[in-house]
């Protein structure tokens, strides 16, 4: 047996907290250290914070890095142990992104990244160049300071893997795990045993199932351990990156840390034997056939040995475990709430207020502030002295005292505020009240009809007119305009009562205003610039509404927020409008589309890359059973003209926690103009002339219909048979 003891980590790094994330680093490293370990991996770019965007181009944060790689390499931390630690490098005039590889005080390799992340959230060529050059390792040349302090004058640069007496092993960064021709491949048929995978891989919805299965498939055909590391944690941006790190062996998962934690450092550790990666592959004849001409990958000697000799004191082997997934619901309730935590406990600010409207979406973002802070109790319970010591400070806890409830914690960081006007509902004051009473935050019952009345005042002070609601006889823009106003009020007073209610309770500090648009409303556009949905940050900014019905009939069970299950099954409405006995406009009503449909035109939009033409051919194929062509073509006109028109408000979306596949966030994801001429006239010109061309086909096929039953055959079968014809060429 060759025994190997390997750690890899989950790191809450923070992008640009030098300090902390060397701190973090080393306390990895003794951690793996304590349990044997001779392996360390860590996440991608963990010195610097995978994070950093256009720091990556201030010589400061390179130059930073070395001087944070140097203060580890200097002290004992890689004594007997292998460490692979992500940075950026500069080498002649390019920038590369890094795994340096580590042990007994030196630097024995430098990987840089050969495949760059350039999609959806990341942007790593405006940042780095990709390595190339995959037949030589280059002398790279350390910087003085390096060299001075390790007494070594260069290192091997490139693509490879290093050679132990008794293993080989190998680093993959992140997205080169996913691509066509994955370096693992090449590596294994060289000899390589160990892979070591350091990511910056970030949370979305129903995507873990991916990453693992990519890892499970890497090892499965060809044999071999493969090593896992990620951040986890908000480092500063949109992104919640959620760990996970794991080890896999032979395709089977034989070590997996956590998704979601309030932890700072976790670490995952196994024990392998290396002649079971060995048996494997010598069993498979397409492997050893490969191999033997195989194309040659250059390498690193190391005169040491990493496997612990067979000794049974020594034998603790990890054995194939049942993989941890969690519900989609269960994702909406742990990611946002840990993002939430490192956004406070890192912004300063010493709580959360919301506009708390009894409806779905702010209910939603209360229960995941409530969520949070059940996670920050538990974790005090458990013995986490930094969540206890953020705890303590953001609650303002004096005389040793600190969070031993999650109502009586969030009483102290938690606002929610109902503002109600005139055409607010009983029963939404009272959902509001009953939820806030729930989680246990501090909940205010405001009415801004004086404000508005004000307002209005002023208007007909100046103008001598006074708008009215559509339903009292008013105009599309007087109505338009009432709503917006007290929507706007909202915003203003939201923000105020942040800034003012601490001072009030003689607490320090500020309160960060939570936003609750979902994706699909902000698809839509189905919101009023600088109102609610304007807020400091926002948790479920790129959730649909689906996907929140779903999390609120879990919380009210599984939170303990009963109150919840009836605010799901209630419809939704903003309640901009008066009520009357027959008249209640729901925001379905009132958008022309349902929240499903939209769901549909995101998703088509965005993850399938539809036009108006390329998603009205789409949809005929999916909504065929219920909707003619024609009706079909009015509502995808309808959505264009409406996302159009309205495209302008998502360059003031609220920055929003990034957990679906297509958020239209104008700053980061969803790259599109926001101008546009809002009658799409080609587009739509080429959809009526499809759609006329179908019912030309569909009046020939009942013509066919028609004289086939007239000659004995059932009419019904040949028309039916041509409508799937002429569906399956529209999907095709």
């Amino acid at each position: 047996m060759r025994l190997l003891n390997v750690a890899t980590c989950n790191l809450n790094q923070w992008s640009m907290d030098f300090d902390s994330n060397t701190k973090q680093i080393k306390e990895s490293i003794s951690k793996a250290k304590q349990v044997g370990a001779v392996i360390r991996l860590g996440p991608e770019l963990e010195i610097p914070g995978c994070g950093c965007e256009d720091h990556f181009l201030e010589l400061d944060t390179i130059n930073h890095s070395w001087e944070c790689l140097k203060d580890i390499l200097v002290g004992d931390w890689t004594d007997n142990i292998v460490c692979s630690i992500g940075m950026p490098i500069i080498k002649g005039s390019e920038r590369y992104n890094c795994q340096v590889l580590c042990f007994n005080r030196k630097i024995i390799m430098i990987r840089p990244k050969m495949w760059l992340a350039n999609d959806g959230n990341y942007r790593e060529l405006r940042w780095f160049t990709a390595w190339k050059q995959r037949d030589q390792l280059d002398d790279f040349q350390l910087p003085p300071q390096i060299s001075e302090a390790l007494g070594q004058k260069s290192v091997p640069f490139g693509y490879g893997y290093v050679k132990f007496q008794d293993t080989a092993i190998a680093a993959e960064v992140c997205e080169e795990l996913f691509t066509p021709s994955p370096p693992h491949a090449e590596l294994a048929l060289n000899g390589v045993e160990v892979f070591m995978n350091a990511s910056g891989s970030h949370h979305q919805l129903r995507k873990l199932d991916v990453r693992l299965r990519a890892l499970i498939n890497a090892t499965q055909s060809c044999g071999g351990v493969y090593m896992y590391s990620n951040q986890q944690g908000c480092d500063g941006g949109r992104l919640y990156y959620d760990g996970c790190a794991s080890v896999v062996v032979n395709g089977d998962v034989v070590a997996q840390g956590s998704q979601f934690s309030l932890n700072d450092v976790q670490v995952v550790v196994a024990q392998i034997d290396l002649d079971l990666v060995a048996s494997l592959r010598g069993s498979l004849s397409s492997f050893q056939e490969q191999a033997s001409c195989k194309a040659k990958v250059p390498s690193v000697d190391v005169p040491y040995s990493l496997c612990l000799p067979f000794d049974l004191k020594n034998i603790r082997l990890s054995v194939p475990l049942q993989i941890k997934y969690h519900s989609p619901a269960e994702e909406i309730a742990y990611g946002p709430g840990c993002w939430l935590w490192d956004y406070l406990r890192r912004s300063g600010a010493t709580g959360f207020l919301l506009p708390l409207s009894g409806g779905a979406d702010s209910s939603s973002v209360a229960a995941i502030v409530g969520c949070m802070c059940q996670l920050v109790v538990k974790e005090i319970a458990n013995g986490d002295e930094q969540v206890k010591a953020d705890a303590i400070r953001i609650g303002n806890y004096k005389n040793g005292e600190y969070p031993t409830d999650s109502r009586e914690f969030a009483k102290r960081i938690f606002y929610t505020v109902f503002m109600g006007s005139e055409n607010s509902s009983g029963e939404t004051r009272s959902r509001a009240k009953v939820l806030a009473d729930e989680i246990g935050s501090w909940h205010l019952n405001v009415s801004i009809d004086g404000m508005i009345s004000s307002l209005l005042s002023l208007f007909q002070k100046i103008t001598g007119k006074r708008p009215n609601y559509k339903v009292d006889g008013g105009s599309d823009v007087e109505n338009l305009s009432l709503q917006d106003i007290q929507a706007r009020i909202r915003m203003v007073l939201a923000f105020m009562l942040a800034t003012l209610l601490p001072w009030v309770n003689n607490k320090p500090g500020i309160y960060l205003v939570l936003g609750s648009s979902n994706v699909d409303e902000g698809l839509r556009g189905y919101l009023t610039k600088y109102d609610c949905s304007s807020a400091d940050i926002n948790p479920i900014g790129s959730l649909n509404k689906q996907d929140i019905r779903e999390f609120l009939r879990w919380a009210a069970i599984h939170l303990g927020y009963s109150s919840l299950a009836d605010i799901e099954a209630a419809p939704p409405t903003a309640e901009l409008e008066p009520i009357r006995s027959d008249y209640i406009l729901t925001d379905e009503d009132d958008m022309g589309m349902t929240y499903e449909e939209l769901s549909a035109y995101g998703r088509l939009r965005k993850v399938f890359r539809c036009g108006p033409l390329s998603m009205f051919q789409n949809l005929c194929s999916t909504w065929s059973a219920r909707l003619t062509p024609s009706q079909v073509a009015e509502k995808v006109k309808h959505f264009f003209k409406f996302y159009a028109i309205t495209r302008h408000n998502m360059t003031t979306l609220t920055p929003s926690y990034h957990a679906g596949s297509y958020s239209p966030d104008d700053n980061r994801f969803d790259l599109r103009q926001f101008l546009y001429n809002t009658s799409w006239p080609y587009q739509f010109r080429k959809i009526d002339e499809l759609v006329h061309e179908l019912d030309v086909k569909d009046v020939q096929g009942n013509h066919e219909a028609l004289a086939a039953a007239s000659n004995g055959v059932s009419g019904k079968k040949v028309a039916a048979s041509n409508g799937v014809i002429s569906w399956m060429g529209i999907s095709a």
